[in-house]
């Protein structure tokens, strides 16, 4: 079952738009959160972002599952 933590992590991310951005929000270095959104995707069994070196996407997944974790 995925972390209450790791489900806060996501939607920061989600609506900072940027590992960056939340690591630095939560004093946290950039692999970390990486490897928490990674961890949070193999539980699930889904990709939930699509990563680029300039932006990160939702995925379909992604939305639904952001929609929920923000309610």
């Amino acid at each position: 079952m995925a972390s209450t933590d790791d489900l806060i992590l996501f939607a920061q991310v989600v609506e900072a738009g940027s590992f960056s951005k939340v690591a630095e929000q939560n004093s946290l270095t950039n692999s970390v959160v990486s490897k928490r959104i990674g961890r949070l995707e193999e539980e699930l069994g889904v990709q939930l972002l699509y990563r680029t070196t300039r932006s990160l996407t939702l995925t379909e997944a992604g939305e639904r599952y952001f929609e929920t974790v923000r309610h």
